[in-house]
């Protein structure tokens, strides 16, 4: 399987001495990496509720079933799958979906997606 190449997550300098953490270019996204990311309850609770939040969250407002380590397993395929952007703002590490670029690519996945999950948990009794 072809590996998509990286980019920064800003097209700014980064400060001196600030971590950046690489990312697919929006051209590199694929449907199965992304089909794949989602198919992960971790992971799709993770991007509804930054679906939600309209805004970058910190790890640390994401309450998990998991360990540490495998929590940062899970942002990780997110972010190299494209669905989401992780930039560090002083120690937190923020994350946003990609929305744009995942609507340029795909209309209407994201939404139907988000849609179907939330049916799913209605009707399991979760949140």
């Amino acid at each position: 399987m072809r590996r998509a190449t990286v980019t920064p997550a800003s097209t700014t300098e980064p400060a001196a001495g600030a971590r950046t953490l690489p990312h697919p270019a929006r051209d590199d996204i694929r449907i199965e990496t992304v089909l794949h990311a989602l198919s992960d309850p971790v992971r799709l609770s993770v991007v509804r509720e930054l679906a939600a939040a309209e805004d970058e969250l910190t790890c640390s407002c994401f309450d998990l079933p998991v360990t540490k380590s495998t929590t940062t397993h899970h942002f990780r395929v997110l972010r190299e799958s494209g669905i989401v952007r992780q930039t560090y703002r002083g120690t937190a590490k923020m994350n946003g979906l990609r929305r744009d670029d995942l609507d340029a690519l795909f209309p209407g996945l994201l939404d139907r997606v988000l849609e179907a999950a939330a049916r799913q948990a209605a009707r399991l009794g979760e949140r």
